[in-house]
């Protein structure tokens, strides 16, 4: 059977080429990402550096190590994928000869060894592919974390060899996997109807793929439903289920969409010969088409589902933001200048919010070992009065007008950690020890928001003088606005925003913030879909010799036949795109909802430049891949390849 592997390797090449570089892709991207994720356990904090700043370093390598998490799964997720509709197509192409194989005496469990056999030799050399491309993924990924600010610069994620042959074993593995079923199948058809291409080996949907794609559906129209009332958490979660199962169920009923789209494609472009032929070409190839368009329903669904995902809760937290402030405008200075503001004309209330520098530590007991922390960052001295009076959050707990004297109210970033009213926290400000009870918290928002709450009477001058501020400034009734900002610019503030403004702004902040991420967590991954695409094109162009032959003979020039071809692949991309795009607005419904539950106002982002580049980019790239390779397949004289079987 190896013998026989072997020579199918060298004979059809260009059908393995591939999947060998998607496993080996794959085994990449789970490598680089397993060695990363696994350094970013023990942080290389600089010595010497602020608190914040070590602070700031710390959640770094915590949010480096969630991204890089999310690659592997996703790594996987595109390797099984991809690699399975590649082997799927790859064995739909070959099914003469292994009708040839059954009808010389072959039996089907010998059918069955050779496509495994096949697999596991293709799996064997994308492994091995694998591990040079590792290192190069994983230079790539250091590189964008450190780029976006999540590790420090100096960051290097050590060579370890059981990464390397976890993520070989996973390579192999997923070629044994995607292989599996449609040895199955191959095994299944009847010799003489795959030679004919009738019966069975006709059939494209076939019984698997009908059930495993009316599941898949299943399963994403029910998490589009479950997010509606689900917390943010638990929606985010939902939306990258939804475009992965998405994802898969359409490429699975893609078939049953192809004939409609072909329809509609002539329909919607007015036709020369050149694009009858093409839609006839669709029609009649089906399973060809969906093969092709698979891997960009997927790029597409992960890419703009993730980014509209992201994109929703970041203009979701501004609006959130804005809803939460009762007051018109919002001046950033240092905590002594905001102090003169409650004395210029037309302010009635000036509620200063003070970002100090004080330590404020949190013991808790989990698995009899108490776990001690420290936290210096999002603790913001207020005015407990002023602060109720500008501020519409209502508190989970307690009453912002207990916060007076050694106390301290949790923030939303601190809700889930439940800190129950009544505790004592020990703190540190400027060498002074405190002692705070805890009277109240605030609940979770779309944002991070402020870990602690202090009142600015508690703390020495010092600690909040010059500590950067924002206050919120509620202008008194029948002032204009404008008029009153004017007065504030002209008193030395230099800094001075309508609430709109200063929540467009914080959502803009947040969104590119998620752009890095996204870019860490799918731009390699996306490269990886792209090229699945690129491979689906060449396969489905280099095994059409005859076809384009026959066509050529019937009197079509080379240059017409690979524009017919090109016309051809370029609506497959579109139809791959339509389908994605249907995919990720089911994410943006579910996320939607999820929003509008905890806001009250529905938000959702759709982030149309990024649909521009990849629609543009990927029609450019499946054309062009799509007409080298016509124009390869059919520098061959026609007459030589009419009266040939592939």
């Amino acid at each position: 059977m190896f013998q026989m592997s072997f020579s199918t390797f060298r004979e059809r090449w260009e059908l393995f080429v591939g999947a060998i570089l998607s496993v080996g892709v794959g085994v990449a991207l789970v490598q680089a990402s397993m060695l990363i994720l696994v350094a970013t356990g023990t942080p290389q904090v600089p010595p010497g550096l602020p608190r914040q700043a070590e602070d700031k370093i710390r959640e770094g390598y915590v949010a480096a190590a969630t991204v890089m998490g999310m690659t592997a799964f996703l790594a996987m997720f595109l390797a099984v994928f991809i690699v399975s509709s590649t082997f799927s197509f790859t064995v739909a192409q070959r099914r003469r000869d292994l009708a040839l194989l059954r009808l010389t005496g072959g039996s089907r469990g010998q059918l069955r060894a050779l496509l495994l056999s096949e697999s596991l030799l293709l799996g064997v050399v994308g492994a091995l592919l694998g591990v040079p491309f590792g290192v190069i993924a994983k230079a790539a990924q250091t590189w964008l974390l450190v780029e976006i600010g999540l590790l420090p610069e100096g960051f290097s994620a050590p060579w370890e060899m059981w990464a390397v042959i976890v993520a070989g074993c996973i390579g192999i593995g997923v070629s044994l996997a995607g292989v599996f079923t449609a040895s199955l199948r191959a095994a299944k058809i009847r010799p003489l109807e795959a030679l004919r291409e009738t019966g069975q080996a006709a059939r494209v949907m076939t019984m698997s793929r009908w059930f495993f794609g009316l599941s898949f559906a299943a399963c994403t129209i029910a998490m589009v439903l479950w997010a509606q009332g689900a917390n943010l958490i638990g929606a985010m979660m939902a939306a990258l289920g939804i475009a992965m199962f998405g994802a898969v169920a359409m490429s699975m009923l893609s078939p049953l969409v192809v004939p409609f789209m072909a329809w509609l494609f002539g329909v919607l472009v007015p036709g020369s010969t050149l694009v009858g032929l093409a839609q006839a070409n669709l029609r009649d190839g089906v399973r060809r088409s969906a093969a092709t368009a698979s891997p960009l329903i997927v790029l597409v669904a992960l890419l703009l589902g993730l980014a509209g995902t992201f994109g929703s809760l970041a203009a979701a937290g501004g609006a959130e933001a804005q809803k939460s402030v009762n007051a018109q405008l919002v001046v950033s200075s240092t905590g002594e200048e905001a102090e003169r503001l409650a004395g210029v004309e037309g302010v009635a209330v000036a509620s200063r919010q003070n970002a100090v520098d004080i330590t404020i530590t949190v013991e808790k007991t989990q698995n009899k070992r108490v776990i001690t922390r420290n936290f210096y960052s999002g603790i913001i001295a207020v005015d407990a009065a002023d602060y109720a009076r500008t501020h519409t959050l209502p508190p989970s707990s307690g009453d912002l007008g207990a916060l007076t004297g050694s106390t301290v109210f949790t923030g939303p970033a601190r809700n889930a950690d439940r800190i129950a009213p009544g505790r004592v926290l020990a703190g540190d400000a400027a060498g002074q020890p405190l002692q705070l009870t805890v009277v109240g918290g605030l609940p979770e928002t779309l944002e991070m928001g402020d870990s602690f709450l202090v009142p600015r009477q508690a703390l020495p001058k010092q600690v909040w003088a010059g500590a950067p501020t924002e206050t919120v400034v509620q202008v008194a009734q029948g002032q204009d606005p404008d008029d009153v900002a004017d007065r504030i610019r002209a008193a030395g503030f230099a800094e001075v925003r309508a609430v709109s403004d200063w929540a467009t702004a914080r959502a803009e902040t947040a969104q590119d913030g998620n752009v890095k991420i996204l870019t860490v967590l799918m731009g390699l991954a996306g490269l990886y879909a792209l090229m699945a695409v690129v491979n689906s094109v060449v396969i489905a162009g280099t095994e059409r010799r005859r076809e384009f032959a026959v066509s050529r003979v019937t009197g079509m020039t080379q240059r017409q036949v690979v524009r017919t071809a090109v016309v051809e692949a370029v609506a497959v991309a579109v139809i791959g795109l339509v389908l994605g795009c249907v995919v990720a607005g089911a994410g943006l419904v579910g996320i939607g909802g999820a929003v509008h539950k905890a806001i009250g106002t529905t938000v959702v982002f759709i982030p149309w430049t990024l649909l521009t580049i990849v629609a543009i980019g990927s029609i450019g790239i499946v054309a062009v891949t799509s007409a080298i390779t016509a124009t390869i397949a059919t520098k061959d004289r026609p007459v030589s390849l009419v009266t040939t079987k592939e």
